[in-house]
C-alpha cells in the first residue's frame, strides 16, 4: 500500500511538472521526504502532510483515501481485516465497554490510549497509529460516509484517560460535538441497568455495502471477526437489546454534559449541581418567595 501511494504521488507530480525539490517547497519538506514517499520507504506518510500533498497537486482525495490503507499495516495482523471492512461499512454500529470509540477520539485521547498498546514497537510508529485513527475519521464526513451508532458503557464517561483533565474535558466536548452530527447517534448504557449480554467487552457490527454484516469483538491484546452469517445473527439481536437498555440520545447527552461540567469543568465555573444546589438555597432564602413567582 505504501507502494501505491508512492506511485500516485509521483504521478500526480509529474502531472503538474514539478520536481521533489519544488514539491518539498510547497509542502515545507526537505526533497529527500518526497523521494520516500514515492518509493514507499522510511517513515509512513502522517495526514497533515497528505492533505497538504493532495491540496498542492489537485489530488481530488485520492491520497487522503490512500491514507488509512497505508497506515492500516502499522496496526497488528489481527485488527487489519476489520479496518479493511470498516473503511467500507455503511453502517456501523459499536458498543464501547471501556474507551470512547476510534471513531470518536479526540486526537490527544487516541494517542494516550494508543501509548498503552502491548504491540507498540516505537514512538514513530505511535504516531502512525494516531494519524490511522485519525484519518479514519475522515469518511465521518464525507457525503457517501457512514451511519455511526454508538453505545458507550457510563464508565467510559468516568475513566480518566491521560494525565491532565484537559484531555478528558476536549473529549467529552467532542462527544457533545458529534453528538450534533447528522449521521451519528450516541447512547449512554447507565450503571444501574445492571447486567447485559456484552459484559464481555466491546464489539462492533458493519454493514456493508451488499447488506452483508459483519461482527468484531476486541479486547486489549486480540480480536476476533464474524463474518458467518448465523454467527453474526445473536450479535445483532444483542445489541438491539443494548440499545434498548440504554438511555435516548438526549438523554444521553444531558448525561456526558453533567459528567464533563461535574468533573472536568474549568475550576472557575461552578458545575450544574453547584448551580441547582445554590438556586434551591435562594429560593428558601428571604425574597425567594418573588423569586419563585417569576419576579
Amino acid at each position: 500500500m505504501a507502494a501505491l501511494y508512492g506511485s500516485c504521488l509521483r504521478r500526480l507530480r509529474l502531472t503538474a511538472g514539478l520536481t521533489q525539490q519544488a514539491l518539498g517547497n510547497l509542502v515545507y519538506v526537505v526533497d529527500s521526504r518526497i523521494n520516500q514517499l514515492e518509493r514507499g520507504t522510511g517513515a509512513k506518510p502522517t495526514l497533515p502532510l497528505t492533505r497538504k500533498l493532495d491540496g498542492v497537486l489537485n489530488g481530488d482525495g485520492i491520497l487522503i483515501e490512500l491514507l488509512p490503507h497505508v497506515l492500516r499495516e502499522t496496526f497488528p495482523n489481527w485488527s487489519r481485516r476489520f479496518m479493511e471492512l470498516s473503511e467500507k461499512a455503511t453502517v456501523i454500529r459499536t458498543y464501547a465497554a471501556h474507551l470512547v470509540p476510534g471513531w470518536l477520539q479526540t486526537e490527544d485521547y487516541a494517542r494516550e490510549v494508543l501509548r498503552v498498546g502491548r504491540t507498540l514497537e516505537s514512538a514513530i510508529q505511535l504516531e502512525e497509529r494516531v494519524d490511522a485513527r485519525m484519518s479514519r475519521q475522515e469518511r465521518l464526513n464525507r457525503p457517501d460516509g457512514p451511519e455511526l451508532w454508538a453505545i458507550l458503557d457510563e464508565s467510559v464517561l468516568w475513566r480518566a484517560i491521560g494525565d491532565e483533565d484537559k484531555v478528558m474535558r476536549d473529549q467529552l466536548e467532542h462527544l457533545l460535538t458529534m453528538a450534533a452530527h447528522p449521521r451519528v447517534t450516541i447512547q449512554v448504557l447507565p450503571f444501574r441497568n445492571g447486567m447485559h449480554q456484552a459484559l464481555g467487552g466491546s464489539r462492533t457490527l458493519l454493514t456493508l455495502p451488499d447488506g452483508k454484516e459483519v461482527a468484531y469483538t476486541e479486547g486489549a491484546d486480540h480480536g476476533w471477526l464474524v463474518e458467518e452469517r448465523e454467527d453474526v445473527g445473536p450479535f445483532a439481536v444483542s445489541y438491539d437489546r443494548l440499545r434498548a437498555l440504554a438511555l435516548p440520545p438526549r438523554q444521553s447527552v444531558r448525561m456526558i454534559r453533567s459528567v464533563l461540567e461535574d468533573s472536568y469543568c474549568d475550576p472557575r465555573i461552578p458545575s450544574r449541581a453547584r448551580r441547582r444546589c445554590v438556586a434551591q438555597v435562594q429560593l428558601q432564602q428571604q425574597g425567594g418567595r418573588r423569586l419563585r413567582r417569576g419576579r
